[in-house]
């Protein structure tokens, strides 16, 4: 790695507010040393010169992957981490949650030591672990094996978060089962962010999670109770709240183009986060890949269960984005926020990432002014 270079030329969008014409950007021991507007880098300096119309953000936070390039979350070994955290630049992203499927105690029990000792070398970062199940609704499973489905158990919880070294950083659960509003206190009291999905709840059950402290919800509208005219459900309850945070697999294929620009619309700027939410088989060929112990068959873009249920996904964080930029009055400021910015505020590093800031992680992707990943740097590191 370099010590120290510049980025030069583009337009950056710095923070979810401000942007600044033609900057120069000095990175320097992984971290964003200084940003200025107005100025030349130095005479032998190592310059990363962009043209007029590229755009710089922060790097993208997927807070919700299972895997990637052949490798998965639940494979419980360094190497699967390492090619999931190898494959991730090349769209964009720069840091991530390792995440879980529901499974049995001893496997889930082995990914979570595992992905709570990581330590990443190159690539994103491993952030942490999002733990999705099995503390879910039978009646929501999905893709989730509902074999392993169990109640909401607080001492459970508490074995997995010490295996993983305090790494659990999201637990996807349904608040409305037995205990789950007990387990709703304990995240919030111990900093751990509770996201509803895979739920059945009501709005009145939301509303009791809410002041519980909730303040996430996982892939807004799929396997969670829809809006109806009469019951709000769990997605009514998203749209009604002023502090939920809701993750989006923005692919066209899990919500329409339409609902998604509707929830866009609802829910602004500050309230959607993209994800991934991919699986094994991203950034592999069409064909059969395995998911909890299941066959999930990939073919145009769709990653599909036996049953014909879908099972994560292929999608690329930069496809997202690009998805993003059909939305009405959608910007790039909008964009540093549902792509960085509002992760690294739910999981506590804004003070570190989201931003193109003096001392922040020098954690960059240089677009296309369509959306086209160019560069990446993680931690001060050209990918």
């Amino acid at each position: 790695m370099e010590n120290t270079f510049y980025i030069y030329g583009g337009k950056a969008f710095i923070d979810g507010e401000a942007s600044l014409n033609r900057p120069l950007i000095k990175v320097s021991q992984g971290k964003i040393d200084t940003v200025a507007e107005n100025a030349l880098p130095p005479e032998g300096a190592t310059v990363y010169e962009l043209r007029d119309d590229d755009v710089i953000l922060p790097g993208f936070i997927d807070i919700h992957i299972h895997g990637a390039n052949g490798a998965d979350t639940m494979d419980g070994t360094n190497e699967a981490l390492s090619t999931i955290a190898r494959f991730l630049p090349r769209e964009g992203v720069t840091s991530f949650l390792a995440t879980t499927i529901t499974s049995g105690t001893e496997e889930t029990s082995h990914a979570l030591k595992t992905a709570g000792q990581y330590k990443s070398e190159s690539g994103a970062e491993l952030l942490g672990i999002h733990l999705e199940g099995p503390f879910i609704s039978p009646e929501q499973a999905g893709a989730q094996p509902s074999t392993h489905i169990v109640p909401p158990d607080l001492q459970l919880f508490k074995e997995w978060q010490k295996i993983s070294g305090d790494n659990i950083r999201i637990v996807t659960f349904a608040p409305e089962q037995k205990n789950g509003q007990e387990l709703m206190k304990h995240f919030y009291a111990t900093g751990v962010l509770g996201s509803v999905g895979h739920s059945d709840a009501t709005y009145t059950d939301m509303q009791e999670a809410e002041s519980n402290g909730l303040s996430h919800g996982t892939h807004l509208f799929n396997r969670m109770r829809p809006l109806h005219h009469r019951e709000p459900g769990v997605v009514g309850s998203v749209y009604l709240s002023e502090r939920i945070k809701a993750e989006l697999i923005l692919d066209e294929i899990h919500v329409s183009p339409e609902v998604a620009h509707l929830s866009y619309q609802v829910l602004g700027s500050d309230r959607l986060i993209l994800i991934s939410d991919a699986i094994r088989g991203k950034g592999l060929p069409e064909g059969e890949y395995d998911l909890g112990g299941q066959k999930v068959t990939i073919q145009n873009r769709e990653a599909r269960l036996e049953d014909g249920s879908l099972a994560g996904s292929v999608l690329q964080m930069d496809q997202a984005v690009r998805n993003a930029l059909k939305f009405r009055n959608i910007s790039w400021s909008d964009i540093v926020k549902i792509t960085s910015l509002n992760a690294a505020k739910s999981l506590q590093i804004d003070h570190r990432k989201g931003r193109i800031t003096e001392g922040y992680d020098a954690d960059l992707v240089i677009l296309s002014h369509d959306g086209y990943v160019e560069k990446t740097f993680c931690r001060g590191e050209h990918q």
